[in-house]
């Protein structure tokens, strides 16, 4: 025991209050952390609940929650080491020596976060709206501080960075309240154009999610190699878009034939012809 004393400096009972010392200071260390995570899972239910009580914007929800729980949660951690007795203000210091190269490193992840907080600000979509961005089509389901959750139509669910989805081109298919619905339809040559413009124009008359104003069009729209083309173009509630396309789709190809109307597909007519023959007409 007295070679121990001598080695390390202190005597067995110093040693001993140093060790129940630290000891103590590492459980209530842990303690904090434990304590400190669940608080922070807690206040992020909590400022949660409380905001869609308050019928807020629920991508601002999740942005807020999530956030509350991350700056607690650092808090936390800061907290526990100081207990552990590591100067927090050496600690700051070398961090802040060591922020141009972090901020460097995580310039991506920073710029989601600012592309975040531009989404929650200007709206260009929200929670439910269908949107075309980053090469990817869905259903937004949630905002976070650093990426967005789409729902394809397919129920994959595809996580988009916010800084790109931000800066970048989209499409959002429900911000406004009607959408047009564009249709191209073929006939065969020799059949009535009349007829079927009646037909059609009959088919929206008929169908009551389409709007009467705007106007619909229908013209003929191109001279094709295998039919004439007619274009038609009507407006409907977002809601309704993809019904009345398929609905009217599926009319036209199931009365257009009992009009007397043909619905063309490609063909090439071959011409062959007899060498002798075509010799001795020469």
């Amino acid at each position: 025991m007295d070679k121990l004393e001598s080695v390390i400096g202190i005597s067995w009972v110093e040693l001993n209050q140093i060790i129940v010392s630290k000891s103590i200071m590492l459980v209530i260390a842990v303690a904090i952390v434990i304590v400190g995570f669940w608080f922070a899972k807690m206040a992020a239910k909590g400022v949660k609940r409380a905001m869609i009580t308050g019928h807020m914007d629920a991508g601002l929800v999740t942005f807020i929650s999530s956030m509350v729980s991350a700056v607690i949660k650092v808090l936390v951690v800061i907290t526990a080491m100081s207990q552990l007795g590591i100067q927090m203000t050496s600690f700051i210091a070398i961090l802040g020596a060591a922020g141009l190269a972090v901020g460097m490193a995580f310039s991506g992840t920073l710029s989601n976060f600012a592309g975040g907080i531009m989404i929650l600000v200007f709206k260009p979509f929200k929670v439910d709206d269908f949107i075309q961005a980053q090469g990817e089509t869905g259903t937004v389901k949630e905002i976070q501080i650093f990426n967005t959750f789409l729902s394809t139509n397919d129920n994959k669910i595809v996580i988009l960075p916010n800084g790109p989805l931000a800066n970048g081109n989209m499409v959002n298919f429900t911000k406004a309240e009607n959408r047009r619905v564009d249709f191209s339809f073929g006939i065969a040559y020799g059949d009535d154009y009349d007829t079927a413009k009646a037909l059609i124009q009959k088919f929206i008359d008929e169908d009551k999610r389409i709007l009467k104003e705007p106007a619909n069009f229908i013209g003929l729209g191109e001279l094709s190699n295998s039919s004439v083309n007619i274009t038609v173009r009507v407006w409907t509630p977002v809601a309704n878009y993809w019904d009345v396309h398929f609905d009217m789709n599926e009319r036209v190809y199931k009365e257009f034939s009992k009009a007397g109307l043909h619905i063309p597909f490609p063909q090439m007519d071959v011409h062959v012809v007899n060498e002798k023959e075509q010799q001795n007409k020469l």
